[in-house]
């Protein structure tokens, strides 16, 4: 009997999925349980994998399309087995056409124009790239999908992100040609980043959005305008922190916490304290969670996705540092599980490495709150009437007004201020 292949919610928050690349030709045997495709989610990209023994014997979406979850995306079936039925079905239906108007009198006709081609509703399988000629290529899953489209050898290519990874820029200046390689780890990425000369080439290109770009515009979209926020800032010394991170560094490597791996564990901390901020807004109640699990936003070759540090509260700094950094890589690589980017009860941006003084961040729903984190610095402050040099950091709390109220936000800052300035009470 025919096994049908659906477009799967492979997250939570998935609407829609984009079919990055077949893992099997139709007419390949088949088990259950083995991938046969890969599957761009709102998050990660994930494994489609069959859900019945047999024949791959028809691919009804090609590489690169997207399409709602519950679709139809391919058919499993036995060698022999009749399959038109279950074609025809998945088929779109072509529009009824017009009845035809009644001729006015008297009326000369008007010369009909002739109707412009319809665009096809499909793209074409993308093209296999070759194999590097030796030793693996590092490179983003976003620059693999972007070189298989455009037919690019990755071996050929040389990368300018970390470590001489390839990513998305270095497939744009390859494909385009404008950017010698020398020069692509020199060149700024984003919109702007392929500037040409009047005459040289097209002014501008547009790229279909990804769909984590999708989703990011979605839920933020629902934040900022319907959820009334309001913004409470703090600067904090973090003295005792620089001194607590020093003599944590000198009793070895695997005791080395950094900043934000501090400043996670005293929010979690104070979250713990202040129940009533460690909330979710439900639209006809309020959810108080007794667990504290910190999402941490962290930018992406193709946007923002925010992993869950679990039980944050409970972990010592130096496991919250070991999680931060193996979420954050594997974040990078697309490589998250969904339980790991869902289930957060509050989140914390961090863009002081970017030399951002301050900032505010809005809020994920359906969180009651977030923390926007800058960078830290040494400014002159007056401490008992004398004049010193101490290391501060501005921290900016965005809150949703139907869950935490001005003073309870105000309260929470200072349990959280007095946890940094003291952070050996982190350990008790």
């Amino acid at each position: 009997m025919a096994t049908k292949v659906f477009m799967e919610a492979l997250s939570p928050t998935m609407e829609e999925g984009k079919l990055v690349k077949w893992l099997k030709a139709e007419g390949s045997d088949v088990k259950t349980g083995e991938p046969i495709g890969e599957v761009e989610t709102d998050k990660a990209i994930m494994e489609l994998v069959a859900r019945g023994d047999g024949v791959l014997r028809k691919r009804l979406v090609n590489e690169g399309d997207a399409v709602p979850v519950g679709t139809l995306v391919g058919i499993i079936a036995a060698a022999d087995e009749n399959i038109d039925a279950l074609i025809g079905a998945a088929a779109p239906t072509p529009a009824p056409a017009p009845a035809p108007a009644a001729a006015v009198p008297a009326v000369p006709a008007v010369p009909a124009v002739p109707a412009v081609p319809a665009a096809p509703t499909t793209v074409a399988a993308a093209p296999a790239v070759p194999p590097p000629s030796s030793g693996p290529t590092r490179s983003s899953p976003l620059a693999r999908r972007l070189a298989s489209e455009r037919g690019l050898d990755l071996g050929a290519l040389q990368g300018s992100g970390p470590n001489g990874r390839i990513i998305k820029r270095d497939i744009e200046a390859a494909a385009v040609g404008s950017v010698p390689k020398s020069e692509a780890a020199q060149q700024p990425s984003g919109p702007n980043s392929r500037r040409v000369a009047a005459g040289d080439g097209p002014e501008y290109h547009d790229e279909p959005l990804s769909t984590i770009r999708k989703i990011i515009a979605k839920r933020l979209g629902e934040s900022i305008g319907p959820i009334p926020t309001f913004y409470l800032t703090a600067e904090l010394d973090l003295t005792r922190v620089m001194e607590m991170r020093a003599a944590m560094a000198d009793l070895g490597a695997e005791f080395k916490v950094s900043v934000n791996d501090v400043l996670i564990k005293a929010i979690a901390v104070a979250l713990s304290q202040h129940p009533e901020v460690n909330a979710h807004w439900m639209g006809d109640r309020i959810r108080y969670f007794n667990r504290v699990h910190i999402g941490m936003a962290v930018a992406t070759d193709d946007g923002l996705i925010v992993p869950v540090i679990w039980d944050a509260d409970t972990k010592r700094m130096s496991e919250i540092s070991r999680d931060a950094k193996d979420l954050a890589t594997r974040a990078r690589a697309r490589k998250l599980k969904p339980e790991e980017f869902t289930g957060s009860t509050f989140s914390v941006s961090n863009l002081g490495m970017f030399g951002i003084d301050q900032f505010t961040a809005i809020i994920n729903p359906p969180e009651a709150a977030i923390i926007a984190i800058g960078t830290s610095e040494d400014k002159l402050v007056v401490v008992n009437g004398e004049a010193v040099i101490r290391q501060r950091v501005r921290l900016t709390m965005s809150c949703d007004h139907r869950v935490i109220d001005g003073a309870v936000g105000a309260k929470f800052l200072q349990t959280l201020r007095r946890l940094v300035e003291n952070p050996l009470m982190l350990a008790y």
